[in-house]
């Protein structure tokens, strides 16, 4: 049996009271120890539980108890609410087991070397020790070789959030690319007046909750390009196949927690060849989503089979990696890739979508993915795999988008492929408090007061998402000057997101 289950890795599937983490604790290390639950079974039940808790307060559960007191909870008006990590371990029940003739293969066990490589660190004073500690792990990893992380890192699982590390070409971790594998950004650009926005904003508004669709289990049935679904990858592996259906249902969706589509102003500062826009002000469409609950059930099940096959000390327990010689590492290469193509043809149907209901074909659309691994070179020529986990690829010939947060501004910027960085810049501005701590120390009046002082409606949207949960951006973008040149600003003005509290099934 492995380590006792601590209270920091509770918090990180809910926003549990202090007051209430022995009984948690209580309950968890009890089916740990002494029911022998691993411990992806207790973490699994109490998000079950914590979804729904008058569903296991009336039931002859071994977390009744608990059940009860968070019911009790509820109704007098404190709601615990789970992580986004805590909706991801829901969304692993429905994903596709590890074979049981897999999971008895041998263990191969592998210590952290001794001396860690160096790495750069962008913004240090605006990062987290958690992160930075976490960061020290990955690059004592003896696969590893080269690191670095960006301004707006914050500590995850296994790689923090803005951590870009490069293992050995055949080497690939699936934690590293991150749960919502491909979560990217897209802007598309329209050649209309940004006066229109105070002109016709109920139109803008009625378009933008027509066309979009936000949360676990949401799903869509009108589709604009549907192309995606034919590739042959679909029936590459049990796994994808499995996934394919659901996959389908939700083409043209937007997940939780910070994905957003929001219409704003986007100001080009110069003519730029690359991307290829007369200075100027411009109505802009910008999205943020992923793979939706295809990319997390590939990442559920492959970073398990990682950890079955890869024995690393615990603090480095979710760097396990597959080898791409492998059957099962090459499985995971298709459907990472996949969901690379997933998540763009995702943002696609939405700006297809919106575009057609605004009567207009946009000027330029602008994208890129974070959460993902590609087969690069380092700068002496080292083939490498870089896998940049919250990281906008920062190359010189790249366009990237860098987002704020519902209130601050998000840049449009070129990379400038700087190698200390393994060309890389930082994926949005960063947290500067947990999800959890946003719903106990932030209310609902502070967000609305700085959204109506910076002109901002919001649709849906909750405290864990407001501006004071986030890093200033400029401060953000200074610190990675020598990583990327800004070619343009967008002004967000109005946003959508998931709404408050959603309640609805497993997105997978």
């Amino acid at each position: 049996m492995d380590t006792p289950i601590t209270i920091e890795e509770i918090v990180l599937l809910a926003n549990v009271p202090e007051n209430l983490h022995t009984a948690f604790l209580r309950v968890a290390n009890g089916l740990h120890e002494r029911a022998k639950y691993p411990k992806e079974k207790v973490f699994l039940m109490l998000a079950k539980m914590l979804s729904d808790p008058k569903k296991y307060a009336f039931s002859k559960k071994k977390v009744t108890n608990l059940a009860k007191t968070v019911y009790d909870l509820r109704k007098a008006g404190t709601e615990i609410a789970l992580t986004e990590a805590g909706k991801e371990v829901l969304k692993s029940e429905e994903a596709v087991p590890v074979p049981e003739e897999k999971t008895a293969q041998a263990r191969t066990a592998f210590s952290l070397r001794e001396n860690k490589l160096d790495y750069a660190v962008f913004g240090k004073e605006h990062i987290e020790e958690g992160a930075l500690a976490q960061m020290e792990t990955a690059v004592s990893l003896p696969i590893s070789v080269a690191g670095a992380l960006m301004p707006d890192a914050h500590q995850g699982y296994g790689l923090p959030i803005g951590g870009v590390l490069a293992t050995e070409p055949d080497k690939v971790i699936p934690y590293a690319v991150g749960v919502d594998i491909a979560c990217r950004m897209c802007m598309s650009v329209f050649d209309m007046p940004t006066d229109y926005l105070k002109r016709e904003p109920h139109f803008l508004k009625k378009i933008l909750t027509e066309n979009t669709k936000f949360g676990m289990g949401g799903e869509t049935a009108r589709k604009y390009d549907e192309s995606v679904m034919d590739q042959p990858e679909w029936e590459a592996t049990k796994v994808i196949r499995s996934l394919k259906d659901k996959a389908y249902r939700q083409l043209g969706t937007s997940g939780t927690g910070n994905h957003f589509v929001e219409w704003g102003i986007v100001e080009v500062f110069e003519n730029d060849p690359l991307l290829n826009l007369p200075k100027g002000e411009y109505l802009s469409l910008l999205s943020h989503s992923g793979s939706r609950g295809f990319g997390g059930s590939v990442a559920n099940y492959y970073s398990k089979l990682a950890m079955q096959r890869t024995a690393l000390p615990k603090q480095a327990a979710h760097l396990a990696w597959l080898d791409l010689d492998t059957e099962e590492g090459q499985a995971y290469w298709i459907a990472m890739n996949l969901a690379g193509d997933y998540a763009s043809a995702n943002h696609h149907e939405i700006h297809n979508k919106m575009a057609k209901s605004l009567g207009e074909k946009p000027l330029k659309i602008i994208e890129n993915h974070h959460n993902f691994a590609w087969k690069e070179k380092l700068d002496d020529g080292r083939e490498v795999i870089v896998h940049r986990k919250g990281a906008t690829p920062a190359g010189s010939d790249e366009l990237g988008i860098i987002p704020g947060s519902m209130s601050q501004p998000g840049y449009v910027i070129r990379g400038k492929a700087n190698p200390e960085s393994l060309n890389s810049a930082s994926h949005g501005a960063g947290r500067v408090m947990s999800r959890t701590k946003a719903f106990t120390t932030t209310t609902r009046s502070q967000m609305n007061k700085i959204l109506q002082d910076n002109g901002i409606q919001l649709i849906g949207g909750d405290l864990d998402e407001s501006p004071m949960v986030y890093k200033n951006i400029e401060d953000v973008i200074a610190a990675q000057s020598e990583l990327v040149h800004v070619l343009a600003k967008f002004s967000p003005k109005i946003v959508r997101m998931a709404d408050a509290n959603r309640k609805e099934g497993r997105e997978d």
